[in-house]
């Protein structure tokens, strides 16, 4: 069942992103591990050195979470809490979260800490909450997928970030670098309940994060991620000054639907014309960029992720060391 409890003594099987620095990874390695092996549980941590190895990595530990009845953690940014999450919904195991990237939505919107440690604390008194998850093709995403300008925007900001640090202020800099760059719009067709609608746009991006939506100013949607849906947002065409001073609203939450074409749904299939001849186009799914064929298939799956929530559940039964239980 995918929203059953672990057990009280699971083993957690953690995937840790190697992240800025040695010494860095090794104090948040240090930290995980003291915190859950204090509390007297199992902790079997990897540490992802290079990228292109954090699948197979996940993949290796998500096997071995379910062999053993244990808990598959991600630590670490959205976009590896992402590949991690894929595994732990193919395995049928429970997920936990670490959060340790630039923005953490995923984490922020269910409650868990950005503190490391806080974060490790709240996971062994966690209960498992039914997630929805976010489909395009055969790739989940959490927060969201887009096609177009974004990812673009987002190689850029990945690039600025390895020359200038991760912070938020280089990624709204590197985001206005790339807005003030020559760009095509994108012709697009998207198909929704049989009916077809045709877009002109820089950007189709779907979100499946409240807390995301809220902040960029499109509030009057994120009821519909709530129930079940996704969300889909394309900016009107527009030239590069009217771009730049649309991220802008969107930095200080004041997008609007004069802004931008926006509309909730399950299930949505997106070409492009035949005149492009397009097979393949660059896909975003939680800051990682891939290249998908077409047609692309976005759809919304509730209830698919395991996720360990903050909150008493069975699995703190008893006090971390040091503690007082509090009943």
């Amino acid at each position: 069942m995918p929203n059953a409890e672990p057990a009280p003594n699971a083993p957690f099987f953690i995937v840790l992103n190697a992240g800025s620095g040695h010494s860095e990874t090794e104090l948040r390695r240090s930290t995980i591990e003291d915190v859950i092996r204090g509390a007297g549980r199992v902790c079997h941590l990897e540490v992802v050195e290079e990228p292109e190895h954090l699948q197979d990595i996940a993949r290796n530990m998500a096997a071995r979470a379910q062999e053993a009845g244990g808990i598959l953690v991600a630590a670490g940014g959205d976009g590896t809490i992402n590949t991690v999450a894929h595994e732990a919904v193919l395995a049928g195991c429970p997920f936990g979260v670490l959060p340790q990237g630039t923005f953490n939505y995923f984490g922020r919107t269910h409650g868990i800490p950005e503190d490391l440690a806080e974060a490790v604390y709240a996971l062994l008194r966690a209960r498992v909450e039914p997630v929805q998850i976010g489909v395009v093709n055969n790739k989940i995403f959490l927060v969201n997928a887009s096609v177009g300008l974004y990812p673009r925007l987002l190689e850029e900001r990945e690039h600025d970030k390895r020359q200038f640090g991760r912070s938020r202020i280089v990624a709204f800099f590197s985001a206005i670098k790339t807005a003030l760059r020559p760009y095509r719009h994108l012709r697009i067709e998207l198909e929704l309940e049989g009916q077809v609608k045709r877009l002109r746009t820089t950007t189709l991006f779907v979100g499946n994060n409240r807390l995301q939506l809220e902040q960029v100013g499109m509030e009057g949607l994120t009821e519909a991620v709530e129930e079940g849906q996704l969300v889909a947002l394309a900016p009107k065409p527009m030239g590069k000054l009217g771009l730049l001073a649309l991220l802008v609203r969107g930095l200080f939450g004041k997008l609007g639907s004069g802004d931008v074409v926006a509309f909730a749904f399950k299930r949505m299939s997106v070409r492009t014309p035949r005149l492009y001849g397009r097979k393949r186009m660059k896909v975003a799914t939680d800051g990682e960029v891939t290249k998908m064929p077409m047609p692309l298939e976005f759809r919304a799956v509730e209830g698919k992720l395991a996720l360990l929530v903050p909150g008493r559940s069975r699995a703190a039964t008893r006090p971390v060391a040091g503690e007082t239980a509090v009943t």
